[in-house]
């Protein structure tokens, strides 16, 4: 498929996304919206597909937002139509089964930072800026994130990122445990790539099982959490993945495992 506003590459069983609208600071218009779209939708129906990086073009921007000159121009069931959009294509990314790591070169602004709370990890460049800004112009986060900021960094302080507006550097984002790493410039990808490699030589059914039971658990009590988590490990021990693990651990040499998902 060939896009315009986004690149997909496919290495060694890692995909990387990059928004690419380096004119527009890779903002998020409808158009970009509908191709992320499609391209979550193959990825997710690719089984050699191991993780996803997604990233933005050039050094100043990771996606500094929504299109404001797009969004400037809606009427209420517009808008809400653009925020139902931005908000099921953003879902998708979350629920994709493959672990996804945001790496973020630059401002990741309104719609960009809610698209990078997304992933199931955020590196940062050393250069990059995250921030909520949209009370700044009279309306507020619309792709999710008054509501997985607040679950990833507590509410009291998503309230006052959204609430002021402010921009925050990279090394606040990882204090306050936004961030998972923080990268030189020239390393960020280098980094997102040594650990996309990493995971990826895991066993498949092992890392999807994790990914749902972590995210299963944290919209539910601690006592339906560990039912997921152990329904999920039973569920593990009847792949090839756990036959191989525990045999290369038992015989002393690194695992191979197939990328199957087979039981």
């Amino acid at each position: 498929m060939r896009y315009s506003n986004i690149q997909l590459e496919i290495t060694n069983g890692i995909a990387t996304v990059t928004v690419y609208r380096p004119k527009a600071l890779n903002a998020l218009n409808s158009d970009t919206l509908e191709e992320l779209s499609n391209v979550f939708d193959l990825i997710s129906q690719d089984e050699d597909i191991r993780v996803l990086i997604l990233t933005g073009s050039g050094d100043k921007a990771f996606v500094a937002g929504a299109d404001i000159s797009e969004l400037s121009t809606f009427t209420p069931l517009q808008g809400r139509a653009f925020s139902q959009k931005g908000q099921m294509v953003i879902s998708k990314l979350q629920n994709l089964a493959v672990p996804v790591i945001a790496a973020v070169n630059g401002y990741a602004l309104g719609g960009g930072c809610e698209l990078a709370l997304a992933c199931d990890f955020i590196y940062a460049s050393e250069k990059a800026n995250f921030g909520l800004p949209e009370l700044g112009l009279g309306v507020i986060p619309g792709f999710g994130g008054t509501q997985r900021l607040s679950r990833l960094v507590g509410v009291n302080t998503a309230k006052e990122l959204i609430f002021t507006g402010k921009m925050i550097a990279a090394q606040e984002a990882f204090r306050i445990g936004l961030v998972a790493n923080v990268f030189a410039r020239l390393q960020l990808m280098t980094g997102a790539r040594e650990s996309a490699e990493n995971i990826a030589a895991k066993g498949k059914t092992s890392l999807r099982a994790a990914k749902q039971a972590i995210d299963g658990g944290m919209d539910t009590d601690l006592a339906t959490g560990l039912s997921l988590e152990c329904n999920a490990f039973a569920l593990c021990l009847t792949s090839p993945d756990a036959r191989e693990g525990t045999s290369a651990f038992l015989e002393k040499r690194k695992p191979k495992f197939t990328g199957k998902l087979d039981v």
